[in-house]
């Protein structure tokens, strides 16, 4: 059923997420990033609350995320040392692209705020899936800079929160496939 390469499920089958440290030039170029991200904005949105947005992060700000990382960092974590701050620097420049998304649901929706993040997370998909399509391999990062509150503030305001950091690039090497659940151990039928 599934011999035909070309197919959507067949590229779907294939998508891999790639680490961000091994994402290496080139990566999509402005026209191809657009166009990944017009995909990522076509996801399930209950009510048509877009509760998303995307920030990209040029290759020449770069130096600049990696000086805010390291400086909110040792706000939080007075005692850190250079191993951890080199760590945040390492996390800013990795990659050739970078988007950085934010859930920012719609206060007082009808809509609940459950269904709005769960839209995030499927434009984050869409945007892994695109990527992959347009020859591409991503990488969806959360850790410290996410959950940071100085960070945030970079990037959005008050209700918003860092949904992940998305790395695009070409892998430098074969992405190795990981092992997936069963289909047996996470697919029942309803039995009533």
């Amino acid at each position: 059923m599934f011999n035909d390469t070309s197919s959507p499920l067949a590229l779907l089958r294939t998508r891999r997420s790639g680490k961000p440290r091994d994402l290496v030039a080139p990566g999509p170029d402005a026209g191809q990033l657009k166009s990944i991200l017009e995909v990522a904005m076509r996801t399930p949105d209950h009510g048509k609350l877009a509760p998303w947005r995307f920030v990209i992060v040029r290759d020449d700000q770069r130096e600049a995320l990696s000086d805010l990382l390291r400086q909110a960092y040792r706000v939080e974590n007075p005692s850190a040392g250079r191993l951890e701050l080199d760590s945040m620097e390492q996390f800013a420049k990795q990659a050739p692209a970078l988007v950085v998304v934010l859930s920012c649901p719609k206060a007082g929706s009808k809509i609940p705020v459950w269904e709005q993040e769960l839209s995030v997370g499927a434009a984050i998909m869409n945007l892994l899936n695109a990527t992959h399509a347009s020859g591409f391999a991503g990488g969806w990062l959360t850790g410290w800079p996410s959950y940071s509150t100085a960070v945030r503030d970079a990037f959005g305001a008050g209700n918003e929160r860092i949904a992940g950091f998305v790395f695009i690039g070409t892998p430098s090497r074969a992405l190795e496939e990981r092992p997936r659940p069963e289909y047996d151990k996470i697919v029942t039928e309803w039995d009533r």
